[in-house]
């Protein structure tokens, strides 16, 4: 089972990680940018926010997921390093141009405490795992690290919640505020069970 459900997420990751393309094949009006008013658009520093937000974070969910299996860590020691230090990268980017994108969010000063605090709580678990393991604490980096992929998995959750919420409602106005921290609260929850686990079994 615990297997199941873990190729279950690598393949939601992998298909949401894909995401940014739809903006190379899909008129920009008919994407989420068509949700955003013109006085937003034409703010080239918001633009360039988000898409280094999306690129990188699909490029985040599109590799964090591979940093979990411990065989492939204990056999692969060296490409583990250089995944993960592409993630970290990518994470620092793509969540500092969620921190600031949260300003301008869709619904105003709910949906963007909801994000900015994802943006925050990504970056910080981030930072806190990297430092972690630089001071050589692999169980910590490790605990940190789950906390950030279960942020970084925010970009799946949220395109799960949001539709199941609006049909169930028919109120998308809402269901996008209650999104905008349904979408990563539950996960990192998630994320200190699966820690508390793994410190009982150890």
């Amino acid at each position: 089972m615990k297997q199941f459900l873990f190729v279950i997420i690598c393949i939601f990751a992998l298909i949401i990680s894909l995401y940014p393309l739809i903006y190379v094949f899909v008129e920009h009006k008919n994407t989420f940018l068509g949700s955003k008013p013109s006085e937003v658009l034409q703010n080239e520093i918001w633009k360039s926010a988000f898409f280094a937000h999306i690129i990188f974070g699909g490029i985040s969910l599109f590799i964090g997921w591979r940093q979990f299996g411990i065989k492939f860590r204990n056999k692969h020691l060296r490409l583990h390093r250089i995944i993960g230090k592409t993630y970290v990268v990518s994470v620092f980017i793509s969540s500092v141009s969620a921190i600031y994108m949260g300003i301008y969010a869709n619904g105003g000063i709910i949906s963007s405490a909801g994000f900015i605090s994802l943006g925050l709580v990504w970056l910080i678990s981030t930072l806190v795992a990297l430092i972690q393991i630089r001071k050589g604490n692999v169980m910590k980096h490790q605990q940190f690290m789950i906390y950030s992929y279960a942020c970084t998995f925010a970009a799946v959750t949220l395109r799960l919640w949001y539709p199941l919420l609006k049909n169930l409602t028919q109120d998308p106005d809402n269901s996008y505020l209650a999104v905008a921290w349904l979408c990563w609260l539950p996960n990192v929850l998630v994320a200190y069970f699966i820690n508390k686990k793994n410190l009982n079994t150890d």
